[in-house]
C-alpha cells in the first residue's frame, strides 16, 4: 500500500506523519521546536536555527520510515506544511546567512507601524489582504535593510520556513500562494508578488522565489537529501500551504459554510470565499483575506495568540503538577485542568485579557499586554487557569462576531481542530461562551493531513479536493452549549469587553518602555 508523508513545521513541534490512502495515520513522529535566543545583547529577541529546523525534520522522517518498515519506497509524495512569515535569507549557493527571525520576536513592531502609516493601512489591505501584523515577512526585510544590509545584499532567496524545507529536499527555490500570503508583499489580485509595495520599501522583488499553487510538484528528493532522511531519491516533493489552511482542507472549509477554528498555538478561524472580496467592512472587522490551497479559492481568516498562554501559565506557574507527573506520571496537563474544573463559572470575578503576545483580531495591536483583572484573597490557581480559557473563548467569540459584522450570515456550527481539541473543558466552554455547536472531527492531526491530501491531489491521486476530503474525513465529537451557563457568559462578556480599551493607554506606555 502507499502512503503520503505530511511533514509540519510547527511553533511547538516539528513532526512527520505518514498516511495510507483513506487518510489513516499508520506512523507518526515528532520533536519539540527550539527557539533561540542567539544575540546576547538582546536577550528576548527570538530565532529558529534553520540547522536545527533541518536536522529535526531528518530526525522525524527517519523515525516514520523506521515505523513503516524502513520502506522508503512506500512513500508516493511529501509536502510540507507549518508555520508562516518566518524566513530565511540564503545566497547563491544555498548557505543561509541569518537564522529564521521567530514570529515570537517582537523587534520588528517598529518598522510595522512606520510603514503602515507611510504606505496606508487599509491600501496594504487593499493589495494583499492582509492588516498591519509585525510578525509579517516584509517588516522583517525592513528591519534586515536597517540593521544587515550586507546581508540583504548576499542574499539570492528570502525563503519562508517550509519553502526553506523544500528547498532543501529537492533543491528548487519556490512558495505557494499561502504562504505568500504571509509576507504583506503579495497582490491577491494579480496572485503575484507586488511591485508597488517592493518600490515603496525599498526592497528587491527578486528576493522571492516564484509563487505557484499549492499541489504543485516541485521536483524529486535529491541524492543529497535522499542520504539524510532516508527517503528513496526521485520521490515527488509537492507545495503544500500555511498550515491551518492545509488544515482547512482536511476538514472541509473549501466551501464557504464551513467554519473551522483551529485551536493551538494561535487561534485561527476561516471561512471560504469562492472569490476575493477586499471590502471595506472586512478591513475593519480586523479580518485577513488569503489565498487558500484549494483550487481558486479565498478565505477569510481571523487570529489571535491562543493556547501558548496556557503553556506559559504551566511553565511558570505549574510546578506542583509537574511533580504530581514526575511521582505518579499523571500529565501535569490532566492536573492543571483538575483545577480549572473545579473553578466555577465565571471563575469568581477573575477576567483574563490574552494579550501576551499582543492582540489580534479584531483589536489588532501588537503593543497590547496580558493582564489578570479581578485578583482577590479569593482566587486560587483554579481560577486563574479557568480565567485563562474563558479569556480565550472570549476572544474567540470577538473573532467570530467579526466574521458575521463583516458579512451578511449568522455562524451556527465550527469545526474545531488543532492540539487544545483534546482538552474537553476548554472545548465545552468554547460552546458555552459562543453559544455556538463545535464539532471535533475523530481526526488526530488535521494539519498533516492536508499537507498529505495536497501531495495527493498534486500527484493525481485524489481527482481533487472533494474528492481527497470525502474519503479521508471522519466525523467526530459534538459540543453542545448548556443554555444556562450560555445566559452567564453573556453577562460576563461585556465586562471583558471594557478590558482592552481599559488598558490600551497604560499597556503602550509599558510596551514602549520595557518591550520594544
Amino acid at each position: 500500500m502507499g502512503y503520503l508523508l505530511g511533514i509540519d513545521l510547527g511553533s511547538t513541534s516539528i513532526k512527520a506523519v505518514a498516511y495510507d490512502l483513506a487518510g489513516n495515520i499508520v506512523a507518526s513522529h515528532g520533536v519539540p521546536a527550539e527557539i533561540k535566543h542567539l544575540d546576547a545583547d538582546h536577550p528576548g529577541w527570538a530565532f529558529w536555527d534553520p540547522d536545527i529546523v533541518w536536522n529535526s525534520t531528518v530526525a522525524v522522517i527517519k523515525n516514520v520510515l523506521d515505523q513503516i518498515g524502513g520502506d522508503a519506497a512506500g512513500i508516493q509524495g511529501v509536502a510540507v506544511t507549518g508555520l508562516g512569515m518566518d524566513g530565511v535569507p540564503l545566497d547563491g549557493n544555498g548557505q543561509w546567512l541569518y537564522p529564521f527571525i521567530s514570529w515570537q520576536c517582537t523587534r520588528t513592531e517598529r518598522q510595522s507601524r512606520a510603514f503602515s502609516e507611510k504606505f496606508g493601512a487599509e491600501k496594504i489591505f487593499g493589495i494583499t489582504g492582509k492588516q498591519v501584523l509585525h510578525i509579517d515577512t516584509l517588516y522583517r526585510l525592513l528591519w534586515m535593510q536597517e540593521n544587515h544590509p550586507e546581508i540583504l545584499k548576499k542574499t539570492d532567496k528570502w525563503l519562508l520556513i517550509e519553502d526553506f524545507i523544500n528547498f532543501m529536499l529537492c533543491g528548487r527555490r519556490a512558495t505557494d500562494y499561502t504562504m505568500a500570503s504571509c509576507t504583506s508583499l503579495f497582490d491577491q489580485q494579480t496572485l503575484r508578488w507586488s511591485d508597488e509595495l517592493f518600490a515603496s520599501a525599498g526592497l528587491n522583488p527578486a528576493l522571492f522565489p516564484e509563487a505557484l499553487p499549492s499541489g504543485t510538484v516541485l521536483g524529486g528528493v535529491t541524492q543529497k537529501a535522499a542520504v539524510a532522511t532516508g527517503l528513496k531519491e526521485g520521490i515527488p516533493v509537492v507545495l503544500g500551504g500555511h498550515d491551518y489552511i492545509c488544515a482547512a482542507l482536511a476538514v472541509g472549509a473549501f466551501v464557504p459554510d464551513v467554519i473551522m477554528d483551529v485551536t493551538g498555538t494561535w487561534e485561527i478561524i476561516v471561512r471560504t470565499l469562492p472569490r476575493l472580496v477586499l471590502a471595506r467592512e472586512i478591513f475593519e472587522a480586523g479580518i485577513n483575506v488569503e489565498a487558500h490551497v484549494a483550487k481558486d479559492a479565498y478565505l477569510l481568516a481571523g487570529y489571535s495568540p491562543s493556547a501558548l498562554m496556557l503553556e506559559w501559565f504551566r511553565d511558570n506557574y505549574g510546578f506542583e503538577e509537574k511533580e504530581i507527573e514526575n511521582k505518579t506520571g499523571k500529565s501535569d496537563w490532566d492536573s492543571l485542568m483538575e483545577k480549572a474544573a473545579k473553578a466555577p463559572c465565571g471563575s469568581n470575578g477573575v477576567f483574563f485579557m490574552p494579550h501576551l503576545a499582543g492582540a489580534g483580531t479584531p483589536d489588532i495591536d501588537s503593543r497590547s499586554l496580558g493582564a489578570f483583572i479581578g485578583l482577590s484573597t479569593t482566587t486560587d490557581k483554579g481560577c486563574m487557569l479557568r480565567a485563562i480559557i474563558e479569556g480565550l473563548d472570549y476572544q474567540f467569540k470577538d473573532i467570530l462576531f467579526s466574521f458575521e459584522r463583516a458579512l451578511p450570515g449568522s455562524i451556527e456550527k465550527i469545526i474545531a481542530v488543532g492540539g487544545a481539541v483534546r482538552n474537553q473543558l476548554w472545548m465545552q466552554n468554547k460552546a458555552d461562551v459562543t453559544g455556538k455547536v463545535i464539532e471535533v472531527p475523530a481526526m488526530e492531526e488535521a494539519t498533516t493531513l492536508g499537507a498529505a491530501l495536497l501531495a495527493g491531489i498534486g500527484l493525481g491521486i485524489y481527482a481533487d479536493e472533494k474528492d481527497a476530503f470525502r474519503q479521508t474525513y471522519k466525523e467526530g465529537r459534538i459540543y453542545e452549549p448548556d443554555p444556562k451557563r450560555q445566559k452567564a457568559y453573556e453577562d460576563y462578556y461585556r465586562i471583558f469587553k471594557k478590558l482592552y480599551p481599559s488598558l490600551r493607554d497604560v499597556n503602550h506606555e509599558i510596551f514602549n518602555r520595557f518591550k520594544s
